[in-house]
């Protein structure tokens, strides 16, 4: 068991708290899709090709599913890091996703709730005593409906636990070497994948059936280019983009390193200096040094990137005429910089319905050593006829 123990008593406070935070001030527009599908390395025609999607059941360019997480300050997870713990970290443990039918259109201006869900601490042989902690945010868009709701973990724990407890694999600090024919064979398969659901176009995903196999997707080698560009495709990367409800909210005020805080009075000046990348909490994502402070090898994915990689990957095989209606996927490991990320999935279950199938696709995440990074399952609403 951990010598230290965690002191929670600020995190109570703020149990089942409505939450205060950021707002998009300006309604979504088409670039702000597009731009997020490139970030997430995601070429769906339905996401950016004007003829295309004009073809479509929208009859227009929308967002994917993956969006909504877009189009949060904190990547959802503003509510699952609240209430001061000194000297803290934090990494993403997983998602829960709710979707309740309306789509997100070029135009809308979606608005959040947030609120911390519950806690609990677990003795870890990372950090010692850990905080594995849930919290919501709801998505609403301009018309009052609800389109999704988030319940996003956060792991939270004592940089100063972890370094004493620091065992990297050995070697883990250098990034693998990948020969002309790894790379040609993850390309391969990479637009093998890409072709597949791009040929399904505007039809419907029919007969499907348990044991049906979706196409693997590989997405990597990640680098620190890859890294900045998904950054940069997160809309609370933009300057100015999100305007303060002035409601309270923590997660501010948790108990960041010194090295990971943002200076909101430099950012006056500078906004640069609370955007997260250069200076601030993801510092650690494209910066080996900041990784390694807070206890990982090298540069490290993000689990907002990982939550659209999943979102995305069943979205891409359900089909435009497909809706998910619920995943759940827990982060077990982190994409670092030189790896490659494998998606699979399986149909497990069908349900027909009278006019639609209700089908679960479990989706395992792997690094090219097989080490899983997630593991999860999403029920997806197709089609029957």
């Amino acid at each position: 068991m951990s010598e230290e123990k965690l002191d929670t008593s600020d995190v109570d406070r703020w149990l089942g708290v409505p939450l205060g935070g950021g707002h998009l001030i300006e309604p979504i527009a088409k670039n702000d899709i597009r731009r997020w599908t490139q970030g997430m390395q995601n070429p769906n025609p339905l996401y950016f090709d004007r003829d295309y999607a004009a073809e479509s059941r929208f009859g227009e360019i929308v967002a994917p599913q993956s969006f909504g997480v877009c189009t949060s300050d904190t990547h959802g997870a503003g509510p699952a890091i609240q209430g001061l713990i000194e000297g803290s970290h934090m990494l993403f443990g997983g998602d829960e996703w709710w979707f309740y039918g309306p789509i997100i259109r070029p135009g809308d201006k979606i608005r959040l709730e947030r609120m911390l869900y519950d806690y609990k601490v677990r003795d870890t042989s990372f950090a010692g005593e850990t905080m594995f902690a849930r919290g919501d945010t709801t998505y609403i868009n301009q018309r009052g409906e609800v389109v999704c709701k988030q319940r996003s973990t956060s792991i939270r724990y004592v940089v100063e636990w972890a370094s004493k407890r620091a065992k990297f694999e050995e070697g883990s600090e250098f990034e693998p070497e990948w020969t002309d024919d790894q790379i040609e064979e993850i390309e391969s398969t990479r637009m093998k994948y890409f072709k597949d659901f791009q040929a399904l176009g505007h039809k419907k995903r029919l007969n499907v059936k348990v044991g049906d196999k979706l196409l693997s997707r590989p997405i990597g080698p990640h680098t620190v280019a890859t890294f900045t560009t998904e950054w940069r495709s997160f809309m609370n990367a933009v300057w100015g983009a999100f305007e303060q409800d002035g409601k309270a909210n923590s997660v501010l005020e948790s108990g960041w390193l010194k090295e990971m805080s943002k200076d909101l009075d430099a950012a006056k000046i500078d906004p640069a200096e609370k955007d997260g990348l250069y200076k601030g909490p993801s510092r650690g994502h494209t910066q080996a040094r900041y990784a390694k402070l807070i206890g990982m090898p090298r540069g490290y994915g993000y689990g907002a990137s990982m939550c659209s990689w999943l979102l995305d990957y069943v979205g891409n095989w359900a089909g435009e005429h497909g809706y998910i209606v619920h995943t759940k996927f827990p982060y077990m490991a982190p994409a670092l910089t030189g790896d490659v990320t494998f998606l699979d999935g399986e149909v497990i279950e069908v349900t027909p319905g009278d006019d639609e199938i209700i089908a679960k696709v479990r989706v395992i995440m792997t690094n090219q050593d097989k080490k899983k990074m997630a593991d999860g399952v999403a029920t997806v609403r197709l089609p029957k006829e």
